[in-house]
């Protein structure tokens, strides 16, 4: 009997993008499902870090091999979602034996290391505090999640892909003891209000059902009458304004909250804490999470105790241990993958669950699964994503010529050839002005038209392609501007729906964070978005009772000075 596509991946994060761009360059025919954007689970909720494994030397170390192994192929593969930050495990005199640990962990696993005194911590790292007195050097990095996962689909659908976004699974098709496919429901959740489809629900038939689902896997096992026993962990992450440190910094201590610090473009992000929560879409978001961050964190990077944080978030691991292991505490579960036949492991046939890993190990997780994939199919195909460059990671010696080449400021050059990679000529190329629309992170009209071309009305998946309004403003200055380019292939009610759900979603990662300056930021948002757009509903403006005149020609102070 056919069936509609020979590989259905659930899942649009990195591991089921990386599963997609694996089989289809092998020459499947594959489509993928995700119920929200791309990256809309836990990949899009972390903290920036391309592992060098140094995080789980002592305690986990085949993790750490993993790890170290694939940090050296995706500097190779994705260089343009990768900045050469280097990483620091720093001592303030408290790590004790565990620095000894730590480094002699690393060297056992193959990765290399530097011990440096206080003084040359400082002189790679001038935040650090004064009180630290020794670190290891190790090879961490800062990678783009967004970036990463939006190059794997779009390699993935250039070798004939189908990735079908805010497409949600309502049930697993069982027929007997084998899983033929799935149930979708197009448009649920908030992308329905932008693309205004109709919530059709559609029968989607595969030889192979993949579920790449993270901290999900369970409940979408459960549809299938599986078990899959995931064990969410929630990890709360917060944003500074600005960039306080160059250099990935962790706390070299044994596990424990609040030991993290990424440089991630304009920002830095503090990270992170470790709490096993029941269901990954219902979860507790508490503000002494933030505020535990800070405190911590500012003993290795004083800087921080006066940082203005512009957003905090939340994401939740897809931890996963065999049963039998009974693991207490989530921190002390393995960080290692696990690829579940339910053949083998349930006697029903046509699906299998990856779980487990790291983003810096999606890679290596697709490459195992697509190899699994092919052997049930019948095809003898091997894997070639460890070798061929993502889009964008092409030619990385002729990046740094594209710089001047379209007569843009040095600085908006730099951010766009950061993010477009090898596909800056292609993208910029254009005529007519290309004036910046996001000041805040130096994205173009150019670049944001080229987003809308891959992602359509969805201003939120527009961002995740170009970080327009991921900024210091959050959306404040640079969202009506990004709304403004869709038309006029929009319609006036799809664009408005575009705006209300990005703006919708930059501020819920601002509510834990909102004192001081920040408090004053988004209230300057708020008025921009009263007084531009009457977006606080007020019935003078709709009812046309607002004397423009007085703004026009400006009013009399009271006192009867000069206008106010």
């Amino acid at each position: 009997m056919g069936r509609d596509t020979e590989v259905l991946v659930i899942g649009g994060g990195s591991t089921g993008c990386g599963v997609a761009r694996d089989l289809a360059r092998r020459g499947l025919a594959v489509t993928l499902v995700e119920r929200g954007n791309l990256t809309h689970g836990t990949t899009g909720r972390m903290h920036g870090l391309l592992h060098s494994g140094g995080r789980y030397a002592v305690a986990d170390r085949t993790s750490a091999r993993e790890c170290i192994a694939e940090n050296r192929i995706l500097r190779e593969i994705a260089g343009h979602c990768v900045e050469e930050t280097g990483g620091l495990f720093v001592d303030r005199g408290d790590a004790g034996g565990y620095f000894e640990e730590k480094l002699a962990g690393c060297r056992d696993a193959g990765i290399p290391t530097t011990v440096l005194s206080g003084r040359e911590a400082r002189e790679r790292e001038p935040a650090l505090a004064a009180d630290v007195e020794r670190a290891i050097a190790v090879p961490d990095a800062a990678i783009d999640p967004f970036r990463l996962c939006v190059a794997n689909a779009r390699d993935a659908t250039a070798h004939g892909a189908r990735i079908e976004t805010w497409t949600e699974v309502v049930d697993v098709l069982r027929e007997g003891e084998e899983v033929i496919g799935v149930e979708v429901r197009h448009e649920s959740g908030p992308g329905s209000r932008v693309h205004g489809r109709s919530g059709s629900l559609e029968r989607i038939t595969a030889e192979y059902v993949v579920n790449a689902t993270g901290p999900w896997a369970g409940q979408l096992a459960a549809m299938a009458d599986l078990e899959v026993g995931v064990r969410p962990s929630k990890g709360a992450m917060a944003i500074t304004n600005v960039r306080e440190v160059d250099t990935v910094v962790n706390a070299c201590r044994p596990k424990g909250d609040a030991d993290i610090l990424v440089p991630h473009e304009t920002t830095a992000i503090l990270g992170t804490t470790d709490v096993e929560v029941d269901d990954p879409d219902d979860y507790p978001e508490e503000g002494w999470e933030i505020d535990l961050l800070i405190e911590e964190l500012s003993k290795l990077v004083p800087a921080l105790a006066d940082a203005r944080i512009i957003r905090s978030f939340w994401g939740v691991r897809p931890l996963y241990e065999p049963p039998g292991r009974g693991t207490e505490d989530p921190t002390d579960v393995t960080r290692q993958f696990f690829l579940l036949d339910h053949a083998d492991r349930d006697g029903v046939d046509g699906m299998a669950t990856i779980v487990g890993g790291k983003l810096t190990t999606y890679r290596l997780m697709a490459e195992r699964i697509a190899d699994h994939v092919c052997a049930e199919l019948g095809v003898d195909t091997s894997a070639s994503t460890a070798e061929e460059p993502l889009p964008g990671s092409e030619e990385p010696a002729a990046l740094e010529a594209e710089m001047d080449r379209f007569g843009l400021r040095s600085p908006v050059a730099r951010r766009s050839r950061q993010r477009l990679g090898s596909r800056s000529r292609e993208v910029l190329d254009v005529d007519g002005p290309n004036p910046v629309v996001c000041e805040c992170e130096a994205v173009t009209r150019a670049e944001l038209r080229d987003a809308i071309e891959d992602a359509g009305s969805d201003l939120n998946a527009v961002r995740i392609r170009t970080r327009a309004s991921m900024g210091n403003c959050q959306g404040g200055f640079c969202a009506r501007g990004m709304a403004a380019e869709l038309h006029p292939r929009y319609d006036e009610p799809t664009v408005r729906a575009a705006l209300d759900e990005l703006l919708e979603e930059r501020w819920r990662g601002q509510r834990h964070a909102l004192w001081g300056m920040g408090l004053s930021q988004a209230a300057l948002n708020y008025a921009l978005g009263a007084a531009t757009m009457n977006r606080d509903g007020d019935p003078a403006a709709a009812d046309g009772s607002i004397e423009f005149d007085d703004f026009d020609a400006g009013q009399r102070r009271p006192d009867g000075g000069g206008r106010q």
